[in-house]
């Protein structure tokens, strides 16, 4: 990143400077319509942030809940930490979320409500502390799914077609 420019935010498609991303649940964002995005904290033990400095970490089964006031993540497996040995953790117990009061409120009212759901899209570290980016989604349909193949397709097919015009003119 050069000399001035601003960083991207944490809830943005690219991470800030500093950020080291362990994992990213790609298939989300073919799934889901992302509505909104929440950058929170997780409660971990010291053996899943050695686990997740490794580089290990699987976001494809995890999915978010509010439960009495809290927002706990289910499935984020981390593996377990081998030179710890027996003092390891689960690697699929549910996980407390660290957001604000509003947040929450907020969270759990679109869940409830309104059919959202809560989905892990990033996990990641910044500043040393592991953070989850939480996307606020709703399902896509098949024809959704469908159409956004297509959009893909042709800004490539757009995308090569000039980067060839390009190249013939020089």
């Amino acid at each position: 990143m050069a000399k001035g420019e601003d960083k991207k935010s944490a809830t943005g498609d690219e991470p800030r400077r500093g950020d080291r991303v362990v994992a990213t649940n790609r298939k989300a964002l073919h799934l889901y319509h992302i509505d909104e995005r929440f950058e929170t904290g997780l409660v971990l033990t010291g053996t899943e942030v050695k686990s997740l400095r490794q580089g290990k970490a699987s976001l494809a089964e995890a999915y978010a809940t509010p439960e009495s006031d809290e927002i706990f993540v289910y499935g984020l497996h981390i593996p377990p930490y081998d030179p710890a040995s027996r003092f390891n953790h689960d690697p699929t117990r549910k996980r407390k979320l660290l957001l604000h009061r509003k947040q929450i409120e907020k969270l759990q009212g679109a869940v409830q409500r309104r059919g959202f759901t809560l989905i892990p899209l990033k996990l990641y570290f910044h500043r040393g502390y592991a953070k989850l980016t939480l996307g606020l989604a709703r399902g896509k349909k098949a024809h959704d799914k469908r159409q956004a193949i297509a959009e893909r397709d042709a800004k490539r097919e757009v995308q090569r077609a000039l980067r060839d015009r390009q190249r013939n003119a020089s």
